[in-house]
Parts: structure tokens; C-alpha cells; sequence
């Protein structure tokens, strides 16, 4: 690490924390030849999967698109702005752990469903009606039954 003040290529770390949850360390450290003291942070450099497309096309993964899908779900609903970025967080964190290069849509929005779920369930039933292309009321009807069983059965 360069120093700051004087381009020095020799630094020495003087102390070494966890910052946050534990994704980022932060360094003090020292220059050998001048003596200053600066600040370093060091995180871990993931890379995200390409998204497949269902025509095919690839693009980048897109974490305000995949945001603003789950605050449009959201929407007037009682869920803490902490809450959906731990579902965000969950999502990426799966997705990195598949240790796939390319992921399909269709697995981006399995996962936003099941955060969902979790969430709040009329923002879960607002997402699967435009994921899923629900065609009419009887499609709603039916997947908003099979939620009231679900919670009979538990």
C-alpha cells in the first residue's frame, strides 16, 4: 500500500478491526518513511453473476433493479427499509454462493419470491401475479389459497 503522503511503497499495518458485519477490515497503518498514520478498508471483491435473459440476451446484475422490483412489491406495505436490504442482501449472498458465472431469471426471481414470502405476503402475491403472469382473478384466487393452507397446515 502506497502512502498517502509521501508514495512510499513500504507501510506497515499497526492494528487491524472488523468493521460492520464482518464484510470489511479496517487497517491503521503506517508509513516507514514519514511516520504519518492513515486509514485503509479491505472487502472482499465478489463478483456477481451475469443475468440470462429469457430471450437469451445477457446482461450485468442489476441491484436497483432488483431493488426497486421489491419496493414496487412493497409498496404502502409495513416492511422496515432494514428488512428489505437483509432480503437484498440474502438474494446476492445466494446467488454468489450458487458459484455460477450466469444465472437465469427465472432463479433471480425465485429467490425474490421466497424474500418475499418472508416479508409480507400481499407484496409476495403482487410479485408473483407480474412474475408469474397471472391471466385472471381465478390465477390470484387460487395462489392466495394455497397461502391460507399453507398457514392451516402450520
Amino acid at each position: 500500500m502506497y502512502c498517502p503522503f509521501c508514495s512510499n511503497p513500504e507501510t506497515k499495518v499497526i492494528d487491524s478491526r472488523l468493521v460492520g458485519d464482518g464484510e470489511q477490515i479496517r487497517r491503521r497503518r503506517e508509513c516507514l518513511t514519514c511516520n504519518e498514520r492513515f486509514t485503509t478498508f479491505e472487502a472482499a471483491e465478489l463478483m456477481m453473476p451475469r443475468v440470462v435473459k429469457q430471450d437469451g440476451t445477457r446482461q450485468p446484475f442489476d441491484e436497483e433493479k432488483l431493488r426497486a422490483g421489491i419496493l414496487r412489491s412493497l409498496e404502502k406495505r409495513p416492511v422496515s427499509i432494514e428488512a428489505i436490504e437483509a432480503s437484498i442482501n440474502r438474494i446476492k449472498h445466494a446467488l454468489r454462493a450458487g458459484g455460477e458465472r450466469e444465472v437465469g431469471t427465472q432463479l433471480v426471481g425465485e429467490a425474490v419470491m421466497v424474500e418475499l414470502r418472508q416479508l409480507d405476503e400481499v407484496a409476495y402475491v403482487r410479485f408473483a401475479s407480474v412474475y408469474r403472469s397471472f391471466k385472471d382473478l381465478n390465477e390470484f384466487r387460487a395462489e392466495i389459497e394455497r397461502l391460507e393452507q399453507e398457514h392451516q397446515g402450520n
